[in-house]
């Protein structure tokens, strides 16, 4: 099956990558230390900056924009995936899926990712605010900043966000953003 992504070369993307199963691992000290060192890995080699993230105990959100021309993230995140893989410790794999079987691939995340083409500057807006309160959303942390695997503190420092965004009331948001 060839899927439809978008080809976009210097874009900014929203994507939602889960784990095999939506097993619970990722926020443990050790895999935490892992997907940063996974992202280093493969950005001093395929340059991307990251403009948002959260990583949850069973997905991470972020948004990417790529170099101006360049639409491979399709690759970085093969790349980042097996990195993480390869490195991760035996007790966070989950055995080999049956459709891996004959690879010999580990089950640790879901084969494919969701991702968006970020729109406007609306569009990115929504996204980013989606990142920050996706731990609020899913009962992880009662704000986020009282969540600390978020790039939610360093929009904080730069001003961008009053430290108490997303303490007062729940937000919402258009049922298209996320796809989780």
């Amino acid at each position: 099956m060839q899927y439809r992504r978008s080809r976009a070369k210097g874009a900014a993307f929203f994507f939602t990558v889960v784990t095999h199963g939506r097993r619970r691992f990722l926020c443990d000290e050790t895999n935490i230390k892992l997907i940063r060192e996974a992202f280093q890995h493969v950005v001093t080699r395929h340059p991307f900056t990251v403009d948002a993230f959260v990583l949850l105990p069973d997905h991470l959100h972020c948004i990417w924009t790529l170099p101006e021309n360049d639409s491979d993230f399709s690759m970085r995140w093969r790349q980042i995936k097996s990195y993480f893989s390869r490195k991760c410790r035996d007790k966070f794999k989950g055995g080999q899926a049956d459709a891996l079987l004959s690879t010999g691939k580990q089950a640790i995340w879901q084969h494919r990712f969701w991702e968006h083409q970020i729109r406007d500057e609306t569009d990115f807006v929504s996204h980013v605010e989606y990142i920050h309160y996706n731990p609020v959303k899913h009962g992880l942390a009662t704000s986020p900043k009282a969540w600390p695997h978020s790039t939610f503190h360093r929009f904080v420092t730069q001003g961008i966000y009053p430290g108490d965004w997303g303490e007062d009331k729940a937000i919402g948001f258009d049922t298209n953003i996320g796809n989780e």
